[in-house]
C-alpha cells in the first residue's frame, strides 16, 4: 500500500483533510488548467491503412475496404449490402473539393452517383430504393437532397439555417418513413462574435445569428467585442443572444421563434413538403439512428471554450430524443446548467444564462463521451453483432486547441455504449505502436450491414491541428469494416467483479468519463495513478479545475464503489490496452 494510505484518515480531522488536499493540489497533473493544449495528427507523405493497427475485441476482425477518399461524411449501406458514402467537398481550415456520393465497389474502387456544388455534404441514409443525403448549407442553407441511384438530385427541402459554426446533418430514414435531420447552432454558446469570424462565415453572413424554434425571453446580457468588420482596429460593438453581430439584446427581449431553427432535429417527408419540429435545443445534432422499435437516438456535440460565451468542460452526449422535449441550449449542458459547478472554470466568471425562463426542464442524457470527443455518427447494434441494442458511436476526435485545452488527445475511436447503462466501452482504437495513419485517424460515422455481421467504419483521414489552424490533409479517408467472427462481444477494457464495482461503473460513467475518459488523461489527468485511498478526498474536495461532488450528487455508497471500479480499472485493464488512446 502507498506510504500516503497507511495511517487513513480519521473521520472529523480537519488537520488530515487539509494534509491530503494539499498533498494532491502539489502533485503533478492536479493544476491541468495551465496546461499547454494538445496539438495532433501531423500530415502523412501517404497514408497507408493496415488492419492489423486496429485493435478490436476477441470475436471480431477489422479489414480495410477502401482508402484515398477526400474528406468523407457520411456512410450507410443499403438492403442489398451495396455501401454508399458521402465525401463533404469541405473541411475546417477551409479547404474546399467537390461534394460526391460515391458507391464503394467490392474491389475497393469507387463509383460517382452524384456531385454537388453547395459544401459540405454532411450525411447519408439509403431508404425507398434511393439515398438521402444531408447538404450543410455552409454558404447558401442546407438542404435535404434524395438522389437516386442514377445520379438524380432532388431537393427536398432548402434554404435550412446551416450557415454557421454548425451545418444539416444526418438525414435517417425513420421507421414512421419520414426522414429525420439535424440542425446545427449558428454559434458556440447563443452569441455571434470574434470566433465566427475566425472561422469564416461572419464575413459571408454578416446578419446571420441563431433562430429559436419557439418564442424565448433573453436576459438582455449583451457582449462587447472588437468588430472585424471595419478597418478600425479600435471600433467596438455590443452583441446580444440570438441577434446579428452588432446588435444588441435589450432586457426581457422576446425573440420570435420559428421552424426551420437552430439546435434541433426536425423531419420531412420523403417527398418533399412542410419541415416539422422534433425536439430542440440541442447545440449540435450530428448523428441521427432509430431502433426498430421507434426509438431516436442523437448524438451531440457540446461546447467550446471559444466566442465571447466561453463555456469549459462539456462533455458530448447521446440523448434518446423525446418528441417536443427541450434538451437545454444555450443554458444547460447534459441537463446541467452552466452556472454550476461542474462548469465553473477557476478563476474565471461562472456562465449566466442567457434565457430569462427555460422553455422546459431537459431531460438527462443516455450518456456522456468525454470532452472534446466529438460524438459524431452512430447506429444501433442488430442482435447478429453480439451487442444487440447497443449504441455504437464515431468518436472524431478533439481539435485542440481551437476548442479548448486537454491534457491529451480525446476520442478518435469507436466506442459501444450501454443505453441501460450509460457505461461507454472502447471497441476499436488504434494500436499503440502503429505507424503514422496505419490506424483510425478521425472516425466519423458507422454503418450496420443488412446481415448484422459487419460494421463499416468511415474515417475522415489526417487532420492536424498548428495552433487553432486545422490541417486537413485531402486523400486520406478510409473505409474500414470490422466483422463479428467469434463469440463476442467482449470488452475492450475491464469488466466488474461484483455489484459494488458495477455500480461504481455507472457513477464513473455519468460524473466522471467527461474529464478522465476510461480512467486516462483528457480534459483532467488520469485517475489510474495511486494513492487509491484519496480518491474520496478528491471528488469531496474537488481539486485545481475539479469540482467537488456532494452527497446529493454521489452518495457514500456510490463514493466506495466508485473507488472501488477506480482500482478495479488500474490494476486488471492491460497496459498495452491503456497507450493505445
Amino acid at each position: 500500500m502507498n506510504a500516503l494510505c497507511r495511517g487513513g484518515l480519521r473521520r472529523g480531522s480537519p488537520f488530515r483533510l487539509s494534509w491530503a488536499a494539499a498533498v494532491l493540489l502539489a502533485a503533478p497533473g492536479c493544476r491541468y488548467t495551465l496546461a499547454p493544449p494538445v496539438s495532433m495528427s501531423p500530415p502523412v507523405e501517404a497514408r497507408v491503412p493496415n488492419a492489423a493497427a486496429v485493435w478490436v475485441p476477441p470475436g471480431y476482425a477489422a479489414t480495410v475496404v477502401a482508402g484515398g477518399l477526400n474528406f468523407p461524411s457520411g456512410i450507410t449501406v443499403d438492403a442489398d449490402g451495396k455501401v454508399f458514402v458521402v465525401e463533404a467537398g469541405y473541411s475546417y481550415g477551409d479547404v474546399w473539393l467537390e461534394p460526391r456520393l460515391l458507391q464503394v465497389l467490392q474491389d475497393g474502387t469507387y463509383e460517382v452517383v452524384a456531385t454537388g456544388e453547395d459544401a459540405p455534404w454532411t450525411g447519408v441514409d439509403a431508404g425507398f430504393g434511393d439515398l438521402f443525403v444531408a447538404e450543410g448549407g455552409l454558404v447558401d442553407g442546407g438542404s435535404i437532397l434524395r438522389i437516386t441511384t442514377a445520379g438524380k438530385v432532388t431537393p427536398l427541402v432548402s434554404g435550412l439555417p446551416g450557415m454557421g459554426d454548425h451545418h444539416t446533418n444526418g438525414p435517417v430514414v425513420a421507421p414512421d418513413g419520414w426522414v429525420y435531420f439535424g440542425q446545427g447552432t449558428a454559434t458556440n454558446s447563443g452569441y455571434v462574435g470574434l470566433d465566427s469570424y475566425e472561422y469564416g462565415w461572419l464575413s459571408r453572413r454578416p446578419q446571420y445569428h441563431d433562430i429559436p424554434c419557439a418564442d424565448v425571453q433573453v436576459t438582455g446580457r449583451n457582449h462587447t467585442t472588437r468588430d472585424p468588420l471595419t478597418e478600425d482596429p479600435t471600433d467596438r460593438v455590443e452583441t446580444g443572444a440570438f441577434a446579428p453581430f452588432g446588435t444588441p439584446n435589450a432586457v426581457g427581449e422576446t425573440i420570435p421563434g420559428r421552424v426551420p431553427c437552430t439546435g434541433a432535429v426536425m423531419r420531412v417527408r420523403p417527398d418533399g413538403g412542410p419541415v416539422e419540429l422534433v425536439a430542440w435545443g440541442f447545440r449540435n445534432p450530428f448523428g441521427l439512428a432509430f431502433t426498430d422499435a421507434g426509438q431516436l437516438y442523437v448524438t451531440d456535440n457540446g461546447y467550446d471554450e471559444r466566442g465571447s460565451r466561453k463555456v469549459w468542460g462539456t462533455g458530448d452526449w447521446l440523448w434518446a430524443v423525446t418528441p417536443g422535449a427541450w434538451y437545454g441550449w444555450p443554458d444547460y449542458a447534459g441537463g446541467v446548467r452552466l452556472d454550476s459547478p461542474p462548469y465553473r472554470r477557476p478563476l474565471r466568471k461562472r456562465v449566466r444564462d442567457v434565457l430569462a425562463e427555460a422553455p422546459g426542464t431537459p431531460p438527462d442524457p443516455v450518456a456522456t463521451f468525454g470532452v472534446h470527443a466529438s460524438a459524431d455518427g452512430l447506429d444501433v447494434a442488430p442482435e447478429e453483432f453480439g451487442a444487440g441494442g447497443e449504441v455504437f458511436v464515431a468518436e472524431f476526435g478533439d481539435m485542440a486547441p481551437a476548442v479548448g485545452k486537454v491534457l491529451a488527445p480525446v476520442g478518435r475511436r469507436v466506442v459501444r455504449v450501454d443505453v441501460g447503462t450509460g457505461v461507454l466501452t472502447p471497441f476499436a482504437v488504434t494500436d499503440a505502436d502503429a505507424a503514422p495513419g496505419a490506424g483510425l485517424e478521425r472516425p466519423v460515422d458507422v454503418a450496420f450491414s443488412p446481415d448484422g455481421q459487419s460494421l463499416y467504419v468511415l474515417d475522415f483521414g489526417v487532420m492536424g491541428m498548428r495552433g487553432k489552424q486545422a490541417l486537413p490533409q485531402p486523400g486520406t479517408g478510409v473505409v474500414w469494416r470490422i466483422d463479428r467472427v467469434g463469440a463476442g462481444p467482449e470488452s475492450a477494457t475491464v469488466e466488474p467483479q461484483d455489484e459494488t464495482e458495477a455500480l461504481g461503473q455507472r457513477v464513473y460513467a455519468a460524473q466522471c468519463h467527461s474529464c478522465h475518459p476510461d480512467g486516462h488523461a483528457g480534459l483532467g489527468p488520469s485517475v489510474l495513478v495511486p494513492p487509491r485511498c484519496l480518491v474520496p478526498i478528491q471528488v469531496r474536495l474537488g481539486l485545481g479545475a475539479m469540482p467537488a461532488f456532494r452527497r446529493s450528487t454521489i452518495s457514500r455508497e456510490e463514493l466506495r464503489a466508485l473507488r472501488a471500479w477506480v482500482t478495479r480499472m488500474d490494476t486488471v485493464e492491460p497496459r498495452e490496452k491503456k497507450e493505445k488512446e
